[in-house]
């Protein structure tokens, strides 16, 4: 799903960046302040069932590969789901090529809530799934179903979306939730610009002209057991403000556990053209280790990808966070 940025000239200096930040001596700058001061607010409650749901729908089409039947019925119930929480529903349907020069269907959906407003945050993830078990060690050639890398992302939002459709955000902010597609459809061979097709287009060629946002977070497998989300090197850099203020919404959350003030290698990620491309400041919340030479859970890339491996307390602190950084950038506390 994911390349891992270590070329052979540059390791040194990826072990050398990722490591600076993994140390135990946290800046007090980073600390997190305590959930006693954080401004009270009224934020509704992430209901982990229904996001559980949510992947497990998509599980049950099986991988949703550019091209087959589940990519088709997927994008249609997404579609569905989107329709009941925003306001308006964009479709991108578009043909990309792969790095091995095949051309395939893309299908981008964004939901937009509060459309009129000039102050927006944008979601995203994407919903694909990888065609090869790469890192399994039997099976390497056939498709993953993909429950926590491309189903996890999807559930949290989709629930993020219908919290915020019952307890209503002030007109004065814009949510909108970008599920891409043809993400997984790459690899290291063939170069990172092989991956995140669909949001590369998007980037280039936003649902709205002129599309900005504050600021933008990716979602990517943040679902599994165990999942812990460390502060992705690619995010420091680019949006290095935005990420100290979610993992901060995430201590005053109560989840700052699942959210730990380290440093974690960078990644070749849908935030990458967002951040590049589209300009929009634009952070990673991804399952890493912080050890540089291993920095995915086991289940990356491999066929134990599956609904057995979601956790529903961790879809819980994931979409706690983002309800806790919505209401707090609407109250003006970020």
């Amino acid at each position: 799903m994911k390349l891992f940025r270590i070329p052979v000239i540059a390791f040194a200096i990826i072990v050398v960046t990722a490591s600076c930040g993994s140390n135990d001596h946290t800046s007090e700058q980073e600390k997190p302040k305590t959930a006693e001061a954080a401004k009270p607010l009224n934020v509704p409650s992430f209901e982990a069932d229904s996001a559980y749901d949510y992947v497990g729908r998509q599980v049950a089409l099986g991988p949703r590969l550019p091209g087959s039947a589940a990519q088709t019925k997927c994008a249609a119930w997404m579609e569905t789901m989107l329709k009941k929480s925003c306001d308006t529903v964009y479709r991108q349907e578009i043909k990309v090529k792969g790095g091995d020069g095949k051309t395939m269907p893309c299908i981008n959906l964004v939901g937009v809530i509060n459309p009129g407003a000039a102050q927006r945050i944008l979601f995203l993830t994407h919903w694909d799934s990888r065609p090869w078990a790469d890192q399994d060690t039997k099976d390497k050639d056939k498709p993953l179903l993909a429950a926590d890398d491309g189903g996890s992302g999807v559930g949290v939002l989709l629930e993020v979306a219908r919290q915020l459709k019952a307890h209503g955000l002030p007109s004065t902010l814009g949510i909108d939730i970008l599920f891409t597609d043809v993400e997984d459809y790459g690899k290291s061979e063939w170069g990172e610009d092989s991956y995140c097709l669909g949001t590369q287009y998007w980037a280039a060629h936003p649902h709205v002209a002129g599309y900005k946002a504050k600021f933008g977070i990716l979602l990517d497998m943040v679902g599994a057991h165990g999942a812990q989300f460390p502060m992705e090197n690619f995010s420091t850099q680019y949006a290095g403000d935005v990420q100290q203020k979610v993992w901060q919404a995430a201590a005053n959350a109560g989840y700052s556990s699942f959210f730990p003030y380290a440093q974690a290698a960078p990644i070749t990620d849908d935030h990458l053209p967002v951040n590049k491309i589209a300009g929009i400041k634009t952070i990673d919340i991804i399952n890493l280790t912080t050890d540089p030479e291993n920095p995915f859970a086991p289940h990356w890339h491999t066929h134990a990808d599956v609904m057995a491996i979601i956790d529903k307390g961790t879809l819980k602190a994931v979409g706690q966070t983002l309800l806790q950084t919505i209401y707090e950038q609407s109250a003006g506390s970020l």
